[in-house]
């Protein structure tokens, strides 16, 4: 079930931004600013929707929801927000998941012009996940069982030749078994952005528990996303995956640094403000933009974000008419995103633990069932991580069909007590 106090707040922001949308579009005469970005972001929605082919519609959107033309007949009035959801219902009709069909024709039936626009949004973050899922399975073909076996039997002549071929293995799954049996260290002093993002139930996973096969693989995958590069003892069984998850690893610390980012920017920016997608995913792109200097300069990249992002909040805040940030805030919002650069960073030792969770659930129950209790922080990311996670699992499960056997032989050694080892990891 869902974290309640993370759904609470998460609910919360999104009500009061709509709220303030129904008050602006109520007024008289009606103020159109919420609703001309709200617009600008579904027109780019659509268009991250479309495949490349499809030209004639990319005008159509581009034409239907110019947004010149828009602000032009928002100043005279003139803007017909009823008119514009029924060209944006048709458009996702013709570009949804035959799943989706549903939901779209349920749209048609709401008239509250803010009603229609939320349950708008919801779906469209519906369409853009269908999108992501269809990516990877584009670019991660099924697997056949002939390419597992292949693979097997490849490693079992290598390892006739040397037998101490698993030695690194082994080592690799005596250590997560380690881990295993010792807790984690919580963060001494958690910042009032960290407490702000509550904390979910499946939290209770990082205490120590009975050791398990499924528990032990799941840690030691986890531990790979964390390898030391100068460490040369890689799992023998993993080695043509390294690259793979030198690649993951790197998208992990990205994700940590643009939840951490999104965590502090939250409890600054106010309920109504954070609840605008569109807001969101300006704080995400100004964030996304500097992660390749981050890895080389990080303060300096630091000090870049923190300044765009207190322009945007700013800027934004100004725009929807909300109070604007004291000069005390504004300081104190620039200081904490500057030491998102240091590691010890603890609203940045927070989200890697969550993150890190995450995966663990992936990989125990599945990427769609993880979603569902997300921990504290990481809502706002939920799109990214679904893609961190398919690709993590895949990944892990194609390494287990292959060496599943070899695994169970060694768990053996770890976990003497436990039965039906190799049912447990076969089934992984």
């Amino acid at each position: 079930s869902t974290s309640f106090p993370t759904c609470k707040v998460k609910e919360t922001m999104h009500n009061a931004f709509w709220d303030h949308l129904k008050e602006q579009l109520s007024a008289i005469p009606p103020d159109f600013s919420c609703a001309l970005e709200l617009l600008k972001e579904i027109k780019e929605i659509l268009l991250s929707l479309l495949l490349p082919r499809q030209n004639r519609l990319r005008s159509d959107i581009e034409e239907a929801l110019d947004t010149e033309l828009l602000q032009q007949k928002a100043e005279h009035g003139a803007l017909d927000v009823p008119h514009l959801s029924k060209y944006i219902l048709d458009t996702m009709t013709l570009l949804c998941a035959p799943v989706r069909d549903e939901a779209v024709q349920k749209l048609e039936n709401i008239t509250d012009p803010v009603w229609l626009l939320r349950g708008i949004f919801q779906v469209l973050g519906l369409m853009k996940m269908d999108m992501v899922n269809y990516t990877i399975q584009s670019l991660q073909p099924h697997l056949q069982e002939h390419s597992i076996q292949h693979e097997r039997a490849t490693f079992q002549e290598l390892l006739n030749k040397q037998p101490s071929l698993l030695s690194h293995t082994t080592k690799w799954l005596t250590q997560a078994a380690a881990d295993l049996t010792t807790p984690l260290p919580t963060c001494p002093d958690t910042s009032d952005s960290a407490s702000v993002a509550g904390s979910s139930p499946s939290e209770a996973a990082i205490s120590p528990e009975p050791l398990s096969p499924t528990m032990v693989l799941s840690q030691g995958f986890l531990n790979l996303l964390l390898w030391d590069p100068e460490d040369e003892d890689f799992p023998e069984t993993l080695l043509t995956d390294r690259t793979q998850l030198q690649e993951l690893e790197s998208q992990l610390s990205q994700l940590t640094i643009l939840a951490s980012v999104l965590l502090v920017a939250s409890s600054f920016s106010g309920s109504v403000l954070f609840g605008s997608p569109q807001f969101v995913d300006k704080l995400k792109h100004i964030t996304k933009d500097v992660m390749e200097e981050f890895k080389s300069r990080p303060e300096e990249a630091m000090q870049t974000v923190s300044e765009q992002v207190s322009q945007e909040i700013h800027q934004s805040l100004k725009n929807m008419g909300l109070a604007a940030l004291s000069s005390e805030n504004t300081a104190s919002l620039i200081g904490q995103l500057q030491n998102i650069a240091k590691k010890e960073n603890c609203v940045r030792s927070v989200i890697d633990q969550r993150i890190h969770l995450f995966l663990k659930c992936c990989l125990v129950l599945g990427v769609q069932r993880s979603l569902l209790d997300l921990p504290g922080g990481l809502t706002v990311i939920e799109a990214e991580l679904a893609e961190l996670g398919q690709k993590f699992v895949s990944l892990t499960h194609h390494n287990q069909k292959v060496f599943g056997p070899y695994y169970t032989e060694i768990l053996k050694t770890l976990i003497p007590s436990a039965q039906a080892l190799e049912t447990e990891v076969e089934s992984l």
